[in-house]
């Protein structure tokens, strides 16, 4: 049976070199975003980041977060990289909502996207908390696009292009158990030379009941675009039927008091005296009503 094996990234020793994008790129032989195979990426404009976001092309990223001090000198500046990724979440979101079973669970515990069972529904789009899925650009083909964890090179027991490109050990892959331990013992040695803000994401089941790619952090998981709490789609389902349950039954007694009141007799008329009958012709003299018959006693 296979091991469970998962990226463990340090972003305190990234620097930004991208090699983990290039090799990606290289080994999944994947297009420019227009389709079309290219020496050089267009520049973003953005900081010195070229591509800028995950996408169907660029199934790794690494983010550039610049941050200065308020002064006009910027005396104080610092530079958070991180190279994202898929999350290969334990609970996954993408898995829960696909209705062709296109995405699945491979024995390695990480989630793979079967493109010939992908109908290009989007459901996993919008259900992905990492914005990590996107639809393929190249025409004709209509499928969702996401890291593969390298699939093929796990079969053959490899390490995954980009952990194998990163010079500087920034990205670790190994049995998810022994990343574990390796991070925690790196959080314990920052924490004694004084990055008190060191910690971990995603390394235990607090999130989505784990992620198979997690991370060491030294911001708030907002500042590098990582949700602090993502959810299961299916968590708001309970919530969500109880109000539309509600809904529907006081729209029900609504309508059932209306009816009520539609068909209530009305309060009950005395009758009137007969009106005469009235003349159609017109100019005609009214009617006037004959007196009640004159009776007299009779004497004996």
């Amino acid at each position: 049976m296979a091991e469970n094996v998962g990226f463990y990234t340090d972003t305190t020793v990234c620097i930004g070199c991208k090699a983990c994008q290039v090799a990606c790129h290289q080994w999944n032989d994947l297009p420019s975003p227009d389709g079309k195979l290219r020496p050089l990426p267009v520049l973003s404009g953005d900081s010195y980041d070229n591509t800028a976001t995950l996408s169907d092309t660029n199934w790794r990223h690494v983010k550039f977060i610049e941050q200065f001090s308020a002064d006009a000198n910027r005396n104080q500046a610092r530079w958070l990289m991180m190279s994202d990724v898929c999350k290969h979440c334990v609970n996954a979101p993408c898995l829960e909502v696909c209705p062709t079973g296109a995405l699945l669970r491979t024995e390695f515990d990480t989630v793979y996207i079967n493109e010939p069972a992908c109908n290009g529904c989007r459901d996993c789009i919008s259900a992905c908390p990492f914005g990590v899925i996107h639809m393929s650009t190249i025409p004709g083909k209509n499928v969702a696009q996401k890291c593969t964890f390298c699939y093929d090179r796990l079969k053959q027991g490899l390490t995954p292009a980009c952990a194998q490109a990163c010079p500087t050990q920034s990205i670790r892959f190994g049995p998810v158990k022994d990343l574990r331990r390796q991070a925690k013992e790196r959080v314990d040695q920052l924490h004694q030379q004084g990055e008190a803000g060191a910690y971990l994401y995603g390394a235990d089941d607090s999130i989505l009941g784990g992620l198979n790619a997690f991370y060491l952090l030294v911001d708030k998981p907002e500042v590098y675009g990582l949700p602090s709490a993502p959810k299961l789609p299916s968590r708001s389902v309970p919530l969500s039927s109880f109000w539309a349950i509600l809904a529907a039954l006081m729209t029900a007694l609504g309508a059932l008091f209306a009816f009520r009141d539609r068909t209530r007799p009305g309060p009950e008329v005395s009758p009137a005296s007969p009106l005469p009958p009235r003349s159609n012709s017109p100019g005609a003299a009214p009617v006037q009503p004959e007196p009640p018959p004159h009776t007299s006693e009779q004497t004996p």
